[in-house]
């Protein structure tokens, strides 16, 4: 049973590590067309999209500051330690 908690916190780790990567990178690249930018971007947006939908729905993205990373982390954090609690 360890070994299945400690996938999941390791999994949620790299996830956000990846995100905030990406954070990272969107500030100084300006090359889109990077390698990189495109793994992060391929790798992170699937996770990113539904919540910045949602918060575009709550009518509070849609501005300058992207406010769906903060939430995706939140989000994942939160259910890993649900799942982890369950188990």
């Amino acid at each position: 049973m360890w070994i299945i908690k400690e996938s999941i916190y390791r999994f949620v780790e790299v996830v956000n590590f990846l995100i905030i990567a990406r954070i990272i990178f969107s500030w100084f690249a300006r090359d889109y067309s990077n390698p990189i930018f495109k793994m992060l971007y391929g790798l992170t947006e699937p996770i990113l999209s539904p919540f910045r939908n949602l918060l575009f729905k709550m009518g509070i993205g849609g501005g300058t500051i992207d406010f769906s990373p903060i939430f995706a982390i939140l989000t994942l954090d939160v259910v890993s330690s649900l799942i982890v609690s369950i188990l």
